[in-house]
């Protein structure tokens, strides 16, 4: 196999695949990146066998051929090369070698027949999202996806498909327990089968998404095939395992009837928090926070260095209040969010809260009171 190829779409290709490339080396060839030549373009394709994407990249091939080779070594490689054309020689006994400039390397590869088999992407239901429309969905909820492995289900973002006020829609929810987002778009996937019963995105293929959301504009295609999500943007495609669970029965975790009702403005309250924050327990993150009369009242302390009080004006006429947060949990939610105003009900101290972006009815976080 031999080909030539400008560094710079050389260098973005392989940098896009370093997410992807198994870490732990369980298996030796999924740390490294399946090169394929064909007519005037190559593929790089890498895998961990739970997320796996595939692009194409303008090449001049001489010879086509298939050959794999580590990811890292060959990403810090080509980092380093001067700004100009690259040679990419594949040898028959597996050592390629990388030719530019005056500069020479000759390295080990790993016969392409070993690499795991990528899905040949045909009939899968497809729908569209625009990519800003997909990041933002994201944005909103992927804080809340959780990090504990023993809780296989939550670790990811559910999407589901669905009729709310008459209108179809794709909603996102994640949940980590302490708290919960909710985004949803109009959208029609009614079509799509999957999504009518809802699936589970992986985190690791939430962070690719997220990626390729950000990679300039137009639309996105997701689909599905067997247990895979597929993701198809330009010549990247992506495939993902999905999370093999029940996702938990978010609704019965949203506040219905939270009579205590408050507007708050969201930048003094973000940037109050963070001063909190300063000074909250470093194991629970604690802010209390005390509603009176148009009043609000939070307070912080941390044993070895102190505490902290702020208050501020807000629209707030119900009975004295006081309840505790974990102040990053807010800080999280109110960060995601570019309304001028947030509002908070509550039933009581010992009752989640429900957060909703003032004149918004596409978003809505719940958030786990602690007792302080």
């Amino acid at each position: 196999m031999n080909f030539s190829i400008e560094k710079e779409s050389f260098l973005k290709g392989l940098a896009r695949v370093q997410s992807i490339v198994e870490k732990k080396n369980t298996i030796p060839i999924l740390a490294n990146v399946l090169i394929e030549a064909e007519s005037d373009h190559i593929l790089l394709t890498a895998t961990d066998l739970e997320v796996g994407m595939k692009s194409a990249y303008p090449a001049k091939v001489t010879t086509p051929g298939r050959i794999t080779v580590s990811a890292k070594k060959l990403f810090e490689i080509i980092k380093e090369l001067p700004e100009k054309e690259i040679s990419f020689n594949a040898k028959d006994n597996c050592w390629i070698e990388i030719r530019c400039g005056k500069s020479v390397f000759n390295i080990v590869g790993l016969s392409a027949d070993e690499f795991p088999y990528f899905p040949q992407i045909e009939k899968e239901q497809f729908f569209q999202i625009q990519s800003s429309i997909l990041k933002r969905l994201i944005e909103k909820t992927a804080f809340s996806m959780s990090t504990d492995e023993s809780k296989y289900n939550l670790n990811g973002i559910y999407l589901r498909a669905l009729e709310d006020k008459g209108h179809q829609v794709l909603r996102f929810v994640a949940t980590d327990g302490h708290r919960l987002a909710l985004m949803q778009t109009p959208l029609d996937c009614s079509h799509v089968e999957p999504l009518i019963k809802g699936v589970i995105f992986p985190r690791k293929g939430v962070v690719e998404l997220r990626k390729i959301s950000d990679e300039g504009d137009g639309d996105i295609s997701l689909g599905f095939m067997d247990n895979n999500a597929v993701v198809k943007k330009g010549q990247t495609i992506i495939v993902m395992r999905l999370v093999d669970g029940e996702f938990p029965d978010y609704n019965r975790v949203i506040p219905a009837n939270n009579a205590i009702k408050t507007a708050i403005p969201r930048e003094d309250f973000l940037h109050a928090l963070r001063r909190m924050a300063i000074l909250s327990s470093e194991k629970s993150k604690g802010v209390k926070i005390d509603f009176q009369e148009n009043l609000l009242t939070m307070s912080s302390s941390n044993p070895e260095f102190g505490d902290a009080r702020e208050d501020f004006e807000i629209e707030y006429l119900e009975d004295e209040l006081s309840i505790g947060f974990n102040a990053r949990y807010l800080i999280d939610i109110l960060s995601t969010l570019d309304s001028e105003k947030i509002d908070l009900a509550l039933r009581d101290q010992l009752s989640p809260g429900l957060i909703t972006p003032t004149g918004d009815d596409d978003y809505l976080a719940v958030i786990m009171p602690m007792r302080l």
